[in-house]
């Protein structure tokens, strides 16, 4: 239970703040490494990590430094200008991805965004489509951000409700996961693709939708189907992205390359938000001056964190680090044997624990494991996600895997 100084500040967000979000009761202050403390000095192991915007850590000190430093000397100008840190970033992000070209966002639903109007324009001008007929087909289950736009094709209707009317031109085929079978999902995807068809956008493993992942040949089935038809695949890796699944990218356990990338939360080092959508020239070159943009999209601070940041992936070895212990954690969590388990599925340190919903709720055993020192989040109420930062050690997973399953067995 929060304490009086806790209460006090989530009087102050209550009665100042929408009520759009319901937040586990604990005011938290401080974050360096695996750990966060709240105002009282109890501490927490993070396993929730921003939504995996926190793969490095909290607090690393590379990147305050590289903070610090660049805030001293140039933070932001709008792009009407050239500056030093942009294209040095842009180098670095096309080398580690071996995309052509980059635009850069603050958040990932600005990326999203940045994605669509990508593929639009590619449409339009490269295949032909007629003005305002394009169509991009989504999978039902996604979660691609909280825009107007987007939330039209979420298949989540608590997320829609009130927000109308939304935008035309998507329409929805069945992701490949538990009732629905790989190729079930491809003969899905396949009886949407018509003449005004311009790309398909999803998510290599469905993150809010309880980390779903696909049989393994589906991805590369759909990366087939838009070849066969001229479609362009999008992916979208805001979380799944950079090292969080063991690999840089998600779509590297399946061997295919999309044709469009969307990245952001981790991009940022944890520090700032940017975001990401790349391309080829082909595709990116149907942007023009004023056609699209952002004042703090690719500002000098956030920029320049980020080529820190993705030079650390490799120097601290975290996508080594998730692959070995994601599949440490999953073994462990799948050892734990209770009826209320009714599965444990992900790629690397991007766990989901399914539960019986006939046993437990999912938020009342995040409520069980924060009084135990251990930070995590439930979806759509019968799954908890782990997510811990990628920096994580051995030692601080097997504090974890004790707690979950001193938990667990106590219910």
């Amino acid at each position: 239970m929060p304490t009086s100084l806790q209460d006090e500040y989530i009087k102050k967000e209550s009665l100042y703040g929408a009520k759009n979000y319901a937040p586990l009761s604990v005011v938290l202050n401080k974050g360096e490494g695996a750990y966060l403390w709240d105002v009282d000095g109890n501490k927490y192991l993070d396993m929730v990590s921003a939504y995996s915007a926190v793969s490095h850590g909290h607090s690393h000190p590379e990147l305050v430094k590289t903070v610090q430093d660049q805030a001293n000397k140039l933070a932001i100008t709008s792009r009407a200008f050239y500056t030093e840190p942009f294209g040095d970033f842009l180098e670095e992000l096309t080398k580690v991805t071996g995309f052509e070209n980059v635009l850069t966002m603050n958040t990932g639903a600005e990326a999203v965004e940045t994605a669509i109007k990508a593929a639009r324009r590619w449409g339009y001008f490269t295949k032909g489509i007629k003005e305002n007929k394009a169509e991009i087909i989504v999978a039902d289950g996604n979660f691609h951000g909280r825009t107007t736009t987007i939330v039209g094709f979420s298949s989540e209707e608590s997320y829609k409700s009130g927000f109308g009317p939304f935008s035309d031109g998507f329409v929805e085929a069945k992701y490949c996961w538990s009732e629905c079978s790989a190729d079930e999902s491809i003969k899905s995807f396949e009886s949407k693709i018509n003449k005004n068809t311009c790309a398909i956008l999803i998510e290599p493993i469905q993150g809010e939708a309880g980390i779903r992942v696909p049989e393994d040949g589906w991805l590369k089935k759909i990366r087939d189907l838009c070849d066969d038809n001229n479609i362009l695949l999008i992916l979208d890796e805001i979380q799944s992205g950079l090292g969080r699944t063991g690999k840089l990218f998600a779509y590297e356990h399946e061997n295919i390359r999309p044709d469009g990338l969307i990245l952001g939360k981790a991009l940022g080092g944890a520090m700032l938000p940017i975001s990401a959508f790349l391309s080829s020239k082909e595709v990116m070159d149907h942007f023009n001056a004023g056609s699209h943009g952002s004042t703090f999209g690719g500002n000098p601070l956030a920029t320049r964190v980020a080529s820190r940041a993705l030079k650390l992936l490799y120097e601290d070895n975290l996508i080594e680090n998730s692959a070995i212990l994601g599949e440490y954690f999953k073994s462990k969590l799948k050892s734990i044997d209770n009826k209320i388990i009714k599965d444990v599925r992900g790629k690397g340190l991007w766990l989901g624990m399914e539960l019986n919903e006939s046993e437990v709720n999912a938020k009342d055993l995040c409520l069980m494991l924060l009084n135990e020192g251990l930070l995590c989040k439930e979806t759509h109420k019968t799954v908890i996600r782990f997510a811990p930062p990628l920096m994580i050690s051995k030692e601080d997973l097997d504090w974890a895997i004790n707690k979950i399953t001193k938990v667990i067995r106590a219910i």
